[in-house]
C-alpha cells in the first residue's frame, strides 16, 4: 500500500503543487501546505475506492485541506497583488504565468478551485465530482471566471 501511495503522489504532484501555489504566497507556506495535504491523503488513502479517478480524489482532498487550513489561519495569511521578493526569486516563471497566478489569487475560493481544475484539463463531469456542483453550474461559473480573468489581465 505504501508504494502505491508514493507512486500516486509522484504521479499527481503537479496537482498538489498547483493547489499550494494558488492558496499560498510564500515558498515556506506552500511547503507546509504540501506536507499537510500529503498527510491528509495518507490518512484517507485506505478508504479510497476506485469509483472515482485517482486524480479527482486527490484534487478534492487537496482543495479541502487548503481551504480548511486557510480558514483556520486567516489572520496569518496575507494575499497580495504580487509575490514577496524572495518568492519571486525562487519561482522562475514567465511574467505571463505570474500575472495569471496573481489574477487567480484574487478570485474567491470556489472560483480558484474551478479554474484550477479547468487549467488541469478536467472535464466538467470530473469537476462536478470534485466540487459537488452540477455540470451546468460549472459551465456558467467557468464562463464568468474566464471573463473576470480577461478583465483582470487586460
Amino acid at each position: 500500500m505504501e508504494q502505491a501511495f508514493l507512486t500516486a503522489i509522484s504521479d499527481h504532484q503537479g496537482i498538489l503543487y498547483k493547489v499550494c501555489r494558488l492558496y499560498r504566497d510564500t515558498r515556506e507556506d506552500r511547503e507546509d501546505l504540501f506536507q499537510e495535504i500529503v498527510a491528509q491523503l495518507w490518512k484517507a488513502y485506505p478508504a479510497y475506492r476506485q469509483e472515482a479517478k485517482l486524480s479527482t480524489w486527490i484534487y478534492r482532498i487537496a482543495l479541502n485541506t487548503a481551504l480548511t487550513r486557510y480558514r483556520r489561519h486567516t489572520a496569518d495569511i496575507r494575499f497580495t497583488d504580487s509575490l514577496p521578493e524572495e518568492a519571486q526569486a525562487e519561482e522562475q516563471e514567465s511574467p505571463q504565468l505570474e500575472r495569471l497566478f496573481r489574477a487567480i489569487r484574487t478570485l474567491n475560493d470556489a472560483d480558484k478551485a474551478l479554474i484550477s481544475l479547468y487549467l488541469d484539463d478536467f472535464t466538467y463531469e470530473e469537476m462536478a465530482g470534485v466540487t459537488g456542483l452540477s455540470v451546468n453550474v460549472i459551465g456558467v461559473r467557468l464562463n464568468r471566471i474566464r471573463e473576470k480573468l480577461k478583465q483582470l489581465l487586460q
